[in-house]
């Protein structure tokens, strides 16, 4: 008897152990991944949901230092310096806290990025960059708290923050062109491919940097390829076009089109013959 109550006592803390009722959490986590230019912006947060509740002014209320979301603090972490609002920040991972009023926010970036909610104690001192801005309006509410990186370029984004019917966004501006140019400039002092040449003026192209030295480093790089794409030879004659050099211009066109029309690329043909046609009028 002795024996088989320890065999059901044993078997009771199996059966303790082995539960693992799994439910989700109420306020979802979320996580965004998104490089701007070249830089790499990474978000965390908790998202709680509406749920018939009055949000800003009850739920968060106005001039209080708010989580932005929910659980642990919300986080972003940046692989370069930025400037955000104007301001710079160092490349790094800062907690974001935020600060509703009626009709405007404050946004902290807050050097402290480990807690759960607020800081115990709010310490200025670890405020690495703050940011009022004003609010948006929206005509439809949020159900689920959202951050978004929106607006996207290759130099900026901006950084929103939606629920209810109030949206806050503060800029975020990443070094592209600092790095684009220093890599063109450490290429250049060594032994650059055609698609090194090609990348460069492109860039200078796009960029409205020199065009004068876009077009010897697109023609440098073309003249290195005995066989050049179609989309390389649009995007020569697109720059000889912008340094004023039409008659080559049309010539690399002319070149460019037939090309394409080999290829059967559809959507080439069309973009090779729309600037022919511009080129057609130019003297």
């Amino acid at each position: 008897m002795k024996k088989i109550v320890t065999a059901l006592f044993v078997s009771g803390l199996i059966c303790m152990t082995d539960a693992q009722v799994k439910t989700p959490q109420s306020s979802l986590f979320g996580e965004i991944e998104q490089t701007v230019g070249l830089t790499k912006i990474e978000i965390e947060y908790s998202r709680p949901n509406k749920n018939n509740r009055e949000i800003f002014g009850k739920l968060v209320p106005y001039g209080k230092v708010w989580r932005t979301g929910a659980n642990k603090n919300t986080t972003i972490e940046f692989s370069d310096d930025v400037v955000v609002g104007g301001q710079k920040l160092a490349k790094g991972k800062y907690a974001i806290y935020t600060e509703p009023q009626a009709d405007s926010w404050a946004i902290y970036f807050y050097t402290d990025n480990e807690n759960w909610g607020n800081p115990q104690k709010w310490d200025t001192s670890k405020i690495a960059a703050k940011s009022v801005v004003k609010t948006q309006t929206l005509s439809q509410p949020v159900e689920t708290f959202t951050i978004s990186l929106d607006d996207l370029s290759s130099n900026s984004a901006m950084l929103n923050f939606s629920w209810d019917k109030t949206r806050a966004g503060v800029k975020i501006e990443v070094p592209t062109r600092d790095k684009v140019m220093a890599t063109i400039k450490s290429t250049m002092k060594g032994e650059p491919t055609a698609q090194d040449y090609i990348a460069a003026a492109n860039y200078y192209f796009t960029s409205g940097e020199d065009i004068q030295q876009a077009k010897k480093w697109i023609d440098k790089g073309i003249g290195m390829n005995p066989n050049p794409a179609y989309y390389q030879l649009y995007a020569q004659a697109q720059i000889h076009m912008e340094a004023g050099e039409y008659k080559s211009a049309k010539k690399i066109g002319e070149n460019a089109l037939a090309a394409a029309q080999a290829a059967g690329d559809d959507h080439y043909v069309k973009l090779i013959s729309d600037l022919n046609e511009k080129l057609s009028k130019t003297k």
